[in-house]
C-alpha cells in the first residue's frame, strides 16, 4: 500500500494538469473562434484531446481514488468504528465467529468493585466478639479481590479454623448480610459418603438416578453466582467431595454432571469452617502470632495431619484461626445472646437492663465447663436462666423489660 500511495502522489500533479487542459480545450472548442482563424495543427491537437477526453478523465479519477485509498489506509482506518456501527460491511467476528456471544461474555465479566475494608471490618467486629484480627483479615482479603477487574478464580476461599462455637459460622452469615449477597449454607456432615455426597452437590451423570435435575451446589451457583458459599464443618465431608472443589477454587468453575455445563465460581466467596486440629491450631496461633508465613506453614501441616488433602489446602487463600472466648468476651457474647433471646420472645430490653450479676454468673458457669466450652453452651445456659421469666413478662403484657438476678434466680421486670 505504501508503494501505491507513493505512485499516486507522483501521478496526482499530472492528473490535475490533464484535467485542467481538458477543461480549457472543451471551453475553447465550444466558445472559441472557428474556420480559418484557427491554425490547422492546433485544431488537430484539440480534436485529438477532445476525442480522448474520456481516457484522460478516467485516468484522473483513478489517480484520485488511489490517492484517497492510500490516505485512508495511512490514517489507520479511523472511520472503521463508524462503518462497523452503521453496518456498511460485515464485522470479522460475525464472519468467523459469533460476535454477539462474545459481547455477552464480556458483559458477564465481573466489574471491579472497591469496598471500604475498614467499614466492613468494623461491622463484622460489632457482631463477632473476640475475633478482631480475623475480621480485619477477611475484610482486607475481600477488598483486594473485588478490586480485580478480571478474575478466573473465586473472590476468596477462606478457611476459618478453631474451637467450636466461637463464631466461625456466624461470621459467614454476617459477611453475607454486610455485602448484600445470598448465603448458600451447606452442612458438610451430610456429604460424608464419597459418590452419593458428590452427586448431591454436583449432580448425577446421565443415565443415573437424579440426572434430570441439578446438584444442590451447582443449581444454587447457577441462580446466585455472587453468593457467599458456607461449607460448614468441611472436614466431615468425604475426601472425594473435597476434591470436587479443586476446579471450583483453582479454575473458576464447577461442572454439573447431568449436562456437563460449567457453572462459574469467579464471583462467589467461599467460607470453609472446620473444628479439626483445634488444640494444635490454638497453640500455633500463640507461638507464631507475629509470623504469618510460619503460622500458615504450620497450620497447613496440622490440618494435613487431620485429614485435609494437600492439594485442597493449597487452593485456600487464607487460613484464619479463631480464639477461644475468655474473660469479658464471654460477657459480651452473653449480653448479645440475651438481647437476641429477649427479642425472640417479642420483648425489648431497656438501656442498661441486664444485671451484671447475671453476666458474671454465666461467665463462671462457662469457666467451669473448661476450654471445650462453646457459645452453644452459653446459649443453653442463658435460656435456662432467663427463659421462664421472659415468658411470664410477656404474659403480663410487658413490652420492655430489665433483667435482675438475685440468689441465682432471674426476674424480668417491666420498664419503669
Amino acid at each position: 500500500m505504501r508503494k501505491i500511495l507513493a505512485f499516486a502522489t507522483r501521478v496526482m500533479p499530472v492528473a490535475f494538469l490533464a484535467m485542467a487542459v481538458l477543461a480549457i480545450i472543451q471551453f475553447w472548442l465550444q466558445h472559441g473562434p472557428t474556420g480559418t482563424d484557427i491554425d490547422a495543427s492546433a485544431r488537430r491537437s484539440s480534436t485529438f484531446l477532445h476525442a480522448h477526453s474520456w481516457v484522460i478523465l478516467c485516468f484522473a479519477v483513478a489517480a484520485w481514488m488511489v490517492a484517497f485509498l492510500g490516505y485512508f489506509h495511512e490514517r489507520q482506518w479511523a472511520l472503521r468504528p463508524t462503518i462497523e456501527r452503521r453496518g456498511w460491511f460485515m464485522d470479522i467476528l460475525d464472519r468467523l465467529s459469533n460476535r454477539q456471544a462474545l459481547v455477552a461474555k464480556l458483559a458477564a465479566q465481573p466489574d471491579a468493585v472497591v469496598i471500604d475494608a475498614d467499614k466492613l471490618a468494623a461491622a463484622l467486629k460489632a457482631k463477632i466478639v473476640g475475633q478482631d484480627a480475623v475480621c480485619d483479615e477477611v475484610a482486607a482479603q475481600i477488598r483486594r479481590r473485588l478490586a480485580l477487574k478480571q478474575r478466573d478464580k473465586p473472590v476468596a476461599v477462606i478457611l476459618l479454623a478453631g474451637p467450636p462455637g466461637t463464631g466461625k459460622t456466624y461470621l459467614a452469615k454476617c459477611l453475607s448480610a454486610e455485602l448484600g449477597r445470598r448465603l448458600l449454607h451447606f452442612d458438610m456432615t451430610q456429604f460424608s459418603s464419597g459418590g452419593h455426597g458428590a452427586t448431591q452437590l454436583f449432580g448425577s451423570s446421565k443415565g443415573y438416578v437424579g440426572s434430570d435435575s441439578y446438584g444442590k451446589l451447582t443449581a444454587a451457583l447457577r441462580d446466585s453466582p455472587d453468593a457467599v458459599v458456607l461449607l460448614d464443618e468441611f472436614e466431615k465431608a468425604h475426601a472425594d467431595v473435597h476434591k470436587n472443589f479443586l476446579t471450583a477454587w483453582n479454575d473458576g468453575f464447577v461442572t454439573e454432571a447431568s449436562d456437563g455445563r460449567h457453572i462459574s465460581t469467579s464471583r462467589a466467596i467461599f467460607v470453609v469452617t472446620t473444628n479439626a486440629a483445634t488444640d494444635a491450631l490454638r497453640a500455633l496461633a500463640v507461638t507464631y502470632a507475629h509470623q504469618p508465613d510460619e503460622l500458615r506453614r504450620a497450620s497447613v501441616a496440622a490440618l494435613r495431619e487431620s485429614g485435609f488433602a494437600p492439594e485442597v489446602l493449597n487452593r485456600i487463600d487464607r487460613i484464619l484461626i479463631f480464639n477461644a472466648l475468655t474473660g469479658l468476651d464471654i460477657a459480651r457474647v452473653a449480653a448479645l445472646e440475651i438481647e437476641s433471646m429477649i427479642k425472640g420472645y417479642g420483648l425489648n430490653v431497656t438501656e442498661g437492663g441486664i444485671d451484671p450479676e447475671l453476666l458474671f454468673d454465666i461467665m463462671r458457669r462457662q469457666d467451669r465447663l473448661g476450654a471445650g466450652a462453646s457459645s452453644r453452651d452459653l446459649v443453653r445456659a442463658i435460656e435456662e436462666s432467663i427463659g421462664d421469666s421472659l415468658i411470664d413478662a410477656r404474659q403480663r403484657g410487658c413490652t420492655r423489660v430489665a433483667l435482675a438476678s438475685s440468689d441465682g434466680r432471674v426476674t424480668a421486670k417491666p420498664e419503669q
